[in-house]
């Protein structure tokens, strides 16, 4: 069976730093930190006071009232990343044939905040068990796709992935195998999450997960950085339009870059900790070569998981090292999460998106943060240190790896008609 080719022809972007694509890239390669503050609750008996929260965010700008009631905060955001990555295509929603366009999307843990307030506000009660009729509706993580595809109309595979932090990199993987065999002409793939709660800085915080730096919060997430003291949680959502090579060419459609391969591991080792050696993470990056059919000297830039936790940043840097030898040492190498922070099943789409964009613009987001080099991390690796670098890129990479020990990788190419 003949493959068939996957391009991405629209890009659409909620995050702490940007409220769609240009201000989300404007604010990578400026060095801007998402993080501040949290404004959504009161955290004076939290250990974290601070996360990376979208801004200047009124949900009624884009649908009515009643319907943003009916939406958790999660779903909200996957519908504004959808709709702007929709427009960005150009699709025709007249002249498509809907039963083959499908929506499969990312969510680590969907409606946190619907969840906890409907409990919270149960416990306050006599024991009846009085809840929201949408509280359910609202709450479930397949819902954000549904949405999407309702306001679309689009009939062709509808679900979401859950796979922790790897959740929209594996709805990716699933969106580019459906379109490669054949049966799907597009499908709107990406991620949303929205967890900054107090269930979700609280239980985070239980797990020792969190930085707590709280004296300086727009500096606290400084993947590479030997002070690391953990990740700071964002939220938001990236939204990408992925498309058969022909069904977009016929059209006459932007095309950002092609999609070259896609590889899944599992580490098999703990709930929440990377395998020390990175040999999880060793194998979904020989896994996604080994899909796109190219070798390690390839691969211009990595877009890493790096999470600025402790144990994580070092397992992933050793992997990199493992798989691409001498060729490591050339590869521009990045953690946005250092500027947008952790957002947890999004992160595979909007890092994503930032490859996609690196490539398209000839520049490499920068590191920021990082002030105290980590004897444990290969110091001749270049990691693109607080200031944006040009570079021509005809091959990226994006990691994310999940707790549980999931791991994605996808590869990103410059089209070659």
């Amino acid at each position: 069976m003949q493959l068939k080719r996957v391009v991405v022809t629209g890009l659409g972007a909620l995050t702490p730093i940007g409220n769609n694509i240009e201000e989300y890239w404007q604010g990578l390669i400026s060095g801007k930190s998402g993080a501040a503050p949290i404004t959504y609750y009161d955290t004076e008996k939290h250990k974290t006071k601070f996360a990376c929260e979208v801004k200047n965010f009124n949900i009624e700008e884009y649908i009515d009232r009643k319907e943003a009631r009916r939406l958790d905060k999660f779903a909200q955001y996957a519908i504004v990343a959808s709709d702007e990555a929709i427009k960005d295509s150009n699709l025709d929603l007249e002249k498509i044939n809907k039963y083959k366009v499908g929506v499969i999307w990312g969510a680590g843990i969907g409606g946190l905040e619907t969840f906890q307030d409907e409990v919270l506000y149960y416990a306050k009660g006599d024991g009846t068990p009085k809840f929201n009729p949408f509280f359910i509706p609202k709450m479930i993580a397949d819902i954000a796709p549904a949405h999407i595809s309702m306001r679309n109309g689009f009939m062709g595979p509808n679900y979401t992935t859950v796979s922790a932090c790897a959740s929209s990199a594996n709805a990716l993987i699933d969106a580019f195998n459906y379109i490669r065999l054949g049966m799907c002409d597009v499908v709107v793939s990406g991620g949303s999450e929205a967890a900054v709660t107090i269930a979700g800085m609280g239980g985070f915080n239980s797990m020792h997960a969190l930085s707590t730096r709280n004296d300086s919060p727009e500096t606290a997430s400084r993947p590479f950085d030997a002070t690391r003291d953990g990740f700071v949680l964002g939220e938001g959502a990236g939204a990408l339009v992925l498309e058969e090579y022909e069904h977009a060419k016929a059209r006459g459609a932007k095309i950002y870059c092609e999609i070259g391969g896609g590889g899944m591991s599992s580490d098999a080792y703990h709930l929440t900790a990377p395998h020390p050696e990175g040999i999880g993470v060793i194998a979904v990056m020989k896994n996604c070569l080994d899909d796109a059919g190219m070798k390690p000297e390839d691969v211009d830039h990595i877009n890493t998981h790096g999470t600025s936790t402790p144990l994580g940043d070092v397992a992933e840097l050793k992997a990199i090292n493992a798989v691409f030898g001498k060729h490591a040492k050339t590869i521009n190498i990045n953690s946005t999460k250092s500027m947008t922070g952790h957002l947890l099943g999004a992160a595979g789409a909007i890092e994503s998106i930032a490859s996609i964009l690196a490539m398209k613009h000839g520049i490499i987001p920068p590191t920021i943060n990082h002030t105290t080099f980590d004897e444990n991390i290969d110091a001749s690796l270049n990691l693109t240190l607080n200031v944006a670098q040009k570079r021509n890129i005809k091959v990226a990479m994006s990691n994310t790896f999940g707790f549980g020990g999931h791991n994605a990788c996808v590869l990103f190419k410059k089209l070659e008609e």
